[in-house]
């Protein structure tokens, strides 16, 4: 039965990453591009990691992935994210098809700063406010 569910893992994690690669061909700009990868290979690297663990059923190498799992999904959250804030930054193109974009009068070209509110309407952020 243990190894039947690490067949089923491991080939879902596969999987997931098989997606994640084919996602990163077939989606047409960068910001869709890190969405894809992002979320489906954590999931692919989580699973073939959790039937490592199992696999080997020892509490050292059973520590270690969990360590690595919390490891990567923080890492490659916070990656993507200043990837994708980089590539917006930097006026990167976005795809013709995307209808709404949030961050459009946010950003201030000079420094950088994310504004809360729409930087051209009548409420500014405080400067003297530094958290």
């Amino acid at each position: 039965m243990k190894d039947i569910l690490i067949m089923i893992l491991s080939t879902f994690g596969a999987l997931f990453i098989l997606s994640s690669s084919i996602g990163l061909l077939r989606k047409p700009d960068i910001f869709l591009r890190i969405s894809v990868t992002g979320k489906a290979s954590t999931l692919g690297i989580g699973l073939i990691l959790v039937s490592t663990a199992l696999f080997f059923n020892n509490y050292s190498v059973t520590t270690r992935v969990v360590a690595i799992i919390l490891f990567l999904f923080i890492t490659i959250s916070i990656g993507g994210h200043l990837l994708a804030r980089a590539a917006y930054i930097i006026k990167t193109p976005i795809w013709k098809g995307t209808k709404i974009d949030d961050l459009a009068g946010q950003y201030d070209d000079v420094t950088h700063e994310l504004y809360s509110e729409k930087h051209h309407s009548s409420i500014k952020p405080d400067p003297t406010d530094n958290i």
